[in-house]
């Protein structure tokens, strides 16, 4: 019960940090969003700030890789469980197992291989070839920080849910390294009805002309009429 407990509370806690990261990286596009605007506008009057794009491609690259592990606590990377979804619990939670190990192995590998690029820029002190020359170890480091917090956050995950295995808490393990069953109710899955899976189903009765309305002997009699 200890040990469920502390595995509980370990991605709690987990989970609110990267709450906060979530809400920062947030902030930082709505305030590009907000320069944007402002550089559109001014141009109306023959002014620009100038760089707009660059530090918004910047700002979009920081963002996205400091919200992988939000994503990644909330349950919200993509997966297909088409497999999983007909398992029982044992072999449903080592698939969760393989899914959070591969994705801590995924962020370590590309946060190793983004120090390089981080070391080489800060060996050459390396600017943009653009007009406002920013010090490309700025954006860089930003960038590589978010993804050795991602790569931090799946090795922590990783580390919780082989715990709960071992314990044979199968829960835990789902509540760590699971699906967000919720996506599936709130309407994120389609059931496959027979209508939805072979289209809509034509009524043989309306297709005979007593259910269309028309009678058959007075189509006869018109017809020998003529």
């Amino acid at each position: 019960m200890i040990a469920s407990t502390s595995v509980g509370r370990t991605v709690f806690l987990l989970r609110r940090l990267n709450t906060g990261v979530a809400i920062g990286a947030g902030c930082l596009l709505l305030l590009t969003i907000a320069v944007t605007l402002f550089d559109v506008v001014a141009r109306r009057f023959g002014a620009s700030l100038g760089g707009t794009d660059e530090i918004s491609g910047y700002a979009m690259a920081i963002a996205t890789a400091w919200g992988l592990s939000y994503a990644l606590t909330e349950l919200v990377h993509v997966r297909i469980d088409l497999i999983r979804a007909r398992l029982t619990a044992a072999p449903r939670a080592l698939m969760d197992i393989l899914s959070i190990m591969t994705i801590a192995g995924v962020a370590v590998l590309v946060a190793v291989q983004g120090w390089s690029v981080l070391s080489k820029t800060l060996a050459n002190n390396s600017r943009a070839n653009t007009p406002l020359e920013t010090p490309l170890w700025i954006p860089q480091s930003l960038w590589w920080s978010g993804w050795v917090w991602f790569a931090a956050s799946a090795l922590i995950l990783s580390l919780v849910a082989l715990t709960a295995l071992l314990r044979r808490d199968y829960d835990a393990v789902a509540g760590a390294a699971g699906v967000d069953e919720t996506m599936g109710e709130s309407g994120g899955e389609v059931s496959a009805t027979p209508e939805t899976a072979t289209g809509p189903q034509t009524n043989p009765k309306r297709a005979s002309g007593t259910d269309a309305g028309i009678d058959p002997d007075r189509g006869a009699d018109e017809g020998s009429g003529q």
